[in-house]
């Protein structure tokens, strides 16, 4: 059977919104980590036959396929294409799947996978916003459809509705929340001062570090916000940051890694995505990470780090309950709650993040998954090399 390898995997630190990424440009941001990845793997950048990027919300600077005009602005050859996908927040782990999957199939032998975002300059859903208001649809862009309604009625259909959900039906406290919230800041900080992320992070500029987690944050300052849907539970500091940023991955073949004389560092050991309830939105993680298990014939007890995107505290706390997943396993260097969810960059950071994790604790089986818009999620697991 053919395989497909991980070569590298670079990030940039996680700005903060309105931090010292902010008024990046997102295709610079893209074009920052291609050329570390290409620096770093040597590989002639000609012989690259794509570049699959993920972002979302692309209009003004993030419009125009941000994955060729990264590429583009990176100074790199102009023979080589690429295409910008949306799978939601899933973005840049579907780039990483679309990237393993040429490769298996045997019709590409080595491509780019990875994700840009810029959210200080383009705020979540600001395409959606920008383009159905002058439509008179101000319940978002579902509300025109016939189809939708008649299947799904005029529900709220938005992330934090979604996440309040989860907490009704799996009884999760707002202090529980807290606490998982207040573990993921404690986990990042650990991270960065043991220099965890040295080895998978490109400076820019002046940028060395993530922005995003708190030092100083307890519990009781988290007490003290006000819930983002009146009467509540949901808070700010139970959900991801705004964030900007970009990762990239080079996803090659056997071929490709005898050819250019590379040194794989894990194998796409399984990808796979699934669907649940586009209204709770969050919950697809859950059967997702069921069925690949089944799939797989692993067992929770087999993955050694597991990377789980913390959209919203609620997301990971009812994953764990269905799982059973051992939470020193999970996030084990924080979460976006603490580092940041650059939207469609954040699968292609998580999975940089957790080679680079496999490689430090000498695992074997780390998996990612991700809740994503309209009620999806990816799962991928790597084998570390």
């Amino acid at each position: 059977m053919a395989e497909a390898f991980i070569v590298e995997a670079v990030r940039t630190p996680v700005g903060r919104r309105g931090g010292g990424l902010a008024a990046v440009h997102p295709a610079d941001l893209g074009a920052h980590v291609l050329k570390a990845l290409m620096e770093r793997t040597g590989v002639d950048p000609a012989a690259v036959e794509d570049v699959v990027f993920g972002c979302l919300d692309t209009v003004g600077p993030q419009a125009g396929d941000i994955a060729r005009t990264s590429w583009l602005a990176a100074g790199l050859p102009e023979e080589v294409p690429g295409v910008t996908v949306d799978r939601q927040c899933g973005s840049g782990q579907q780039a990483v799947h679309f990237a393993a999957q040429a490769v298996l199939s045997g019709t590409q032998d080595l491509v780019v996978a990875g994700g840009t975002q810029n959210m200080s300059q383009i705020p979540i859903a600001y395409a959606a916003a920008r383009a159905t208001e002058p439509l008179g649809l101000t319940d978002g862009p579902f509300a025109g459809s016939r189809g939708w309604q008649a299947r799904y009625g005029t529900l709220p259909v938005n992330q934090f509705h979604g996440a309040e959900l989860i907490a009704d039906k799996w009884g999760i406290t707002r202090e529980q929340m807290e606490e998982f919230a207040l573990r993921s800041h404690q986990r990042a900080v650990r991270a960065a001062d043991q220099g965890r992320f040295g080895k998978e992070l490109v400076a820019y500029g002046d940028v060395t570090a993530d922005e995003g987690p708190r030092r100083d944050t307890t519990l009781a300052k988290m007490a003290a916000l006000r819930p983002v849907v009146p009467g509540g539970r949901l808070t700010a500091a139970v959900s991801s940051q705004v964030s900007d940023g970009a990762a990239a991955l080079l996803i090659a073949s056997e071929r490709a890694v005898r050819d250019h004389a590379l040194r794989p560092r894990a194998r796409i050991h399984h990808l796979f995505v699934r669907g649940e309830d586009p209204i709770r939105m969050l919950t697809a993680p859950i059967p997702a990470t069921a069925y690949a298990l089944k799939k797989t014939g692993l067992t929770m007890d087999a993955i050694d780090v597991v990377e789980i995107n913390e959209a919203f505290a609620p997301v990971v706390l009812a994953w764990l309950q269905e799982t059973g997943a051992d939470p020193e396993k999970v996030n084990p260097n924080g979460g976006a709650i603490a580092l940041g969810h650059p939207l469609g960059a954040t699968g292609a950071k998580l999975m940089t993040t957790l080679l680079h994790e496999l490689e430090r604790t000498s695992g074997r089986y780390g998996l990612q998954t991700m809740c994503e818009g309209g009620g999806q999620a990816n799962v991928t697991v790597i084998e570390r090399l």
